[in-house]
This record gives C-alpha cells, sequence and structure tokens, in this order.
C-alpha cells in the first residue's frame, strides 16, 4: 500500500467545473495536512474543449507535478479516453455508469476501472447534474480513504454563498459517493490517503503570490488590460481593492495602462501593470518615457508562446532578451525571473523597493506554468522598503 504519495487529475469540457473542482479538493487535502503541488491545463474556450486540473501529493516537499496519473477522475467520454493512456499500471480511473467504455480493456492494462454512479446520485440525491464533481471528488477520497469531514469541510465554506439548502444538497451527495467508493473500491486501490497533523499553510498558485507581495510591499494602483495568463493578478487585487484601499482600472488598452502606472508612479504611489509579451509590445514607447523620466514603474510579463498574442493557456520562457533590450535609447532597468511560488511572493515585494531604490523601471518575468500552479508554503514577512529621496 502507498500511503500520501500519488497524483490525481479530474478532467472534463470547459464551463464543466474542472478548476472549481480542482481547488476544491486541493484545499480539502491541504487542511489534512498533505503536500501539495497543483496543475491546470486549459483552452482558451469557454465551453467545450478539455480541461484538467492535476493534484501531486508526497511525503516531502514538491515543486512541480509528474507526467503520471495513479486516479483519473473523467467527467467525459473525451477525458476518458485522451488521458485513461497516462494512468500508471496499478492506478484507476474514475467514470460515469452510464458513460459507454470498455472497462474491461482498461484491467487488461493493469488499470482499474472504478465505474460510479456520479451523475445519478447528483440528480437523484442533489436534484442537479451539476453536482456530479461534488459526487465525483467524493467518491475518490472514499476510494483513497480520505477524511470525509475534510471534504464536507469545504463544500460547507465553497458553497456557503449559495445558501444552506445548496450545501446540503452537496453534502448529502458527497456522503453518499464517499459511502459507494469507500464501500466498493476501497480494499481493491493500492493508494491510500491519511491526514497528517502539520501546521497550517497557505495553498496559493504564483500569480496570487506576487499579488500578495505587492500588496505588502504597498502597491496601491494596477492598471491593466485583460491578458491570460497575466488576468488573474489583477483579478485577484482587484477582489481586495476596498479592504486595502487598491486602486485597479481596466484600461482600453495596454498603451493606456501603462501611461497609467507611471503617472501614478510619478506622483509618488507605488503603481504597477500587468501583461503578458504581446500585450507588453504595446508598452514599450511607454517604457522609455518611464526610462527617461527615471520613473520606478512595475511591469509584470507573465510569458505566454508564440509571437504577436501567441497562445493564451500554454507555457514558455522566450521574452527575457526582449525585456532586457525593450524600448529606443538606453536607459538601465531590472529583470526579475522568480522560478517557485515562494519567489513569487518575494520579487512582488521586491520589485517595488528596487524600483524605488533606483528610480527605474522594474521588470518580473513569469510565465503561465509559474502562474497558475500552487504550493503549500509559509510566506515570511517582507521588510517595506520605502525610500525616501
Amino acid at each position: 500500500m502507498t500511503t500520501n504519495n500519488m497524483s490525481f487529475r479530474i478532467a472534463g469540457k470547459a464551463g464543466q467545473g474542472v478548476a472549481s473542482t480542482g481547488a476544491g479538493f486541493s484545499l480539502a487535502l491541504a487542511r489534512g495536512g498533505l503536500n501539495l503541488f497543483t496543475m491546470e491545463d486549459y483552452m482558451s474556450r469557454i465551453r467545450g474543449g478539455l480541461n484538467f486540473f492535476q493534484i501531486r501529493i508526497a511525503p516531502y516537499e514538491i515543486y512541480t507535478h509528474t507526467d503520471e496519473i495513479n486516479l483519473l477522475m473523467a467527467m467525459n467520454l473525451e477525458a476518458f479516453e485522451t488521458y485513461g493512456k497516462e494512468i500508471k499500471p496499478g492506478g484507476g480511473i474514475i467514470y460515469d455508469q452510464d458513460m459507454k467504455v470498455d472497462g474491461a480493456a482498461l484491467q487488461d492494462q493493469g488499470i482499474k476501472a472504478f465505474a460510479s454512479p456520479i451523475f445519478e446520485i447528483a440528480e437523484e440525491v442533489g436534484g442537479n447534474r451539476l453536482m456530479g464533481n461534488t459526487a465525483a471528488v467524493a467518491v475518490a477520497s472514499g476510494i483513497t480513504g480520505y477524511s470525509f469531514e475534510k471534504i464536507g469541510g469545504v463544500i460547507e465554506s465553497n458553497f456557503a454563498r449559495k445558501g444552506k439548502q445548496i450545501v446540503e444538497a452537496n453534502l448529502r451527495v458527497a456522503e453518499l459517493a464517499y459511502d459507494f467508493g469507500r464501500d466498493t473500491y476501497y480494499e481493491d486501490f493500492e493508494y491510500h490517503l491519511e491526514v497528517v497533523d502539520r501546521p497550517s499553510r497557505m495553498l496559493i498558485n504564483g500569480n496570487h503570490a506576487f499579488s500578495l507581495g505587492a500588496l505588502a510591499s504597498g502597491c496601491r494602483f494596477v492598471s491593466a488590460y485583460p491578458m491570460t495568463p497575466a488576468t488573474s493578478i489583477m483579478e485577484w487585487l482587484a477582489s481586495r481593492a476596498e479592504e486595502y484601499g487598491v486602486l485597479v482600472k481596466q484600461t482600453e488598452d495596454e498603451i493606456a495602462a501603462m501611461c497609467m502606472a507611471i503617472g501614478a508612479n510619478h506622483v509618488g504611489v507605488r503603481a504597477m501593470t500587468v501583461t503578458s509579451g504581446g500585450g507588453f509590445s504595446l508598452m514599450v514607447e511607454a517604457l522609455g518615457l518611464a526610462g527617461m523620466t527615471e520613473t520606478p514603474v512595475v511591469v509584470v510579463n507573465v510569458q505566454r508562446p508564440g509571437p504577436s498574442t501567441g497562445l493564451a493557456t500554454r507555457t514558455e520562457q522566450a521574452d527575457l532578451r526582449f525585456m532586457l533590450h525593450a524600448s529606443q535609447g538606453e536607459f538601465p532597468r531590472l529583470v526579475l525571473t522568480p522560478g517557485t511560488v515562494e519567489q513569487a511572493f518575494e520579487a512582488g515585494a521586491q520589485a517595488f523597493n528596487l524600483a524605488e531604490k533606483y528610480q527605474t523601471p522594474v521588470i518580473v518575468l513569469s510565465d503561465q506554468f509559474l502562474g497558475v500552479s500552487s504550493r503549500l508554503l509559509e510566506l515570511d514577512a517582507l521588510a517595506f522598503d520605502r525610500v525616501m529621496i
């Protein structure tokens, strides 16, 4: 038996709630003291396509995912057919019992077929097929023997804003699905999970860690035109704008975003703009203005691959030379390149300190993978280094 060392993947079409379900499951695992690393794969579409959310668990600190899957939750046929072949022998796949698949063929490959009444439970007990995600996660928890208390706690907190009736319906679905998974498949699966007594830590991704660092360092103005995969920085700060006194401005384009950030910094407000490579291309002339006027603006480039607008939901690290030499003329600039979620937090704070100290633009170079991947960590307080001139 293998304990607290495995990888989950939940997969389905865009609009099916894969990301939110994966995030909720991750939180339940984190509250049980388990070491996590999560990653997402998604397409640039609102509906359709194929998305997945992957969670790796290990008894030691982890900084990336693994290619092999131990337990797949396939929410549709495409997910079953696409990712079933990536399951490690001895692993298993959870799928709805009405899905037209060959479970025997899986068994021949050493993969366990966990057909489950996912949508039947969702509809009959919860009254809504959309609760199939809750049922799938609960089946996975039952199969691995993970604490139902942790799963139920996250359901209560995540659905509280939708009212008591929705919370209770999801809890009923989860409880029945959990019991089914535990009673039917637990003994036949070698990967198990146990709660660990460990101090609470924060589950956070690279973009949100950067945002938290920027907030801690006194950032009070953000101007940006939405461009994936940088958009969640602006969204995270906007959701906390009133609480912390941050003004978040969605501009008509990246040129305006850069000029507004320069203007705010020029009058003494710690300000930044966030974008990806295509958006930064439009900011280049204004970057020269910041250099010429010695304005300490912070610019974040969460990279995506390809020229022009590129591929919104894939990752690449190809913009370093561009960042080093962008804009006409010659002026100093600093480029920070965080490689872990912890370093993203540190970059969020230090970028403003360095920009103000040296009175020059600071560019933070991240990428899609770091931006959307999460892990558990403890964040140390950073010095608020306000330079007086």
